[in-house]
This record gives structure tokens, sequence and C-alpha cells, in this order.
């Protein structure tokens, strides 16, 4: 790859990045909070937070503050995924694209 093939692929990368990382995020506080209100709305043997604690450090049920934790941490998973997985995409793809 030459110098202008691989600024065009940052330039790709980065945009992709930035669009999947807000759009996980997002997905995944919107589940988040879906579930804290799924959970205020059924019985107590149908709640899901015991899950979910292992998952989202800091995260208590029916605090403020381990409600503000689990929105902190499912927004930031959201990120981890998008910085971690576009790039394996992106890499598979080129090496499909190669043995085509």
């Amino acid at each position: 790859m030459d110098e202008k093939e691989v600024a065009m692929t940052r330039k790709a990368v980065q945009p992709s990045i930035i669009l999947w990382g807000w759009t996980l995020s997002l997905f995944l506080l919107l589940s988040y909070v879906l579930c804290i209100v799924f959970g205020l709305l059924v019985p107590a043997s149908m709640h899901m937070h015991k899950a979910w604690a292992p998952l989202l450090p800091g995260f208590e049920w029916l605090t403020f503050t381990g409600f503000l934790a689990g929105a902190v941490g499912s927004f930031a998973y959201g990120w981890y995924i998008a910085i971690v997985v576009i790039p394996i995409k992106r890499w598979i793809s080129g090496k499909m694209a190669v043995n085509e």
C-alpha cells in the first residue's frame, strides 16, 4: 500500500469508528435504561440486575450512583466494541477482497 492508500484508509476507518461508536453506545445505553424500567415494573423474580452487576462495575440496583455507573459502563462498552471491531472488520474485508 502506498502512502495515498494508507491515508484514504485512515480517513474511511475513522468516521466509521465514530459512527459505530455513537450508534452502539446509544443502543446499549437505551437498552440499559429500558431494562431498568422493566425491572421497576415486574416482580423481583424477573429482575436482571444480578446479571448486570459483574459486567458493569459500580452498578447497584436502585441507587443513583449505581444507575449512573451502569449508564456510563453501557455507553463505554459501545465505544469499546466500535474501537476494537471496526478495524478488525476492515482488515478482514481487505483480506477477502485480495483473495477474490
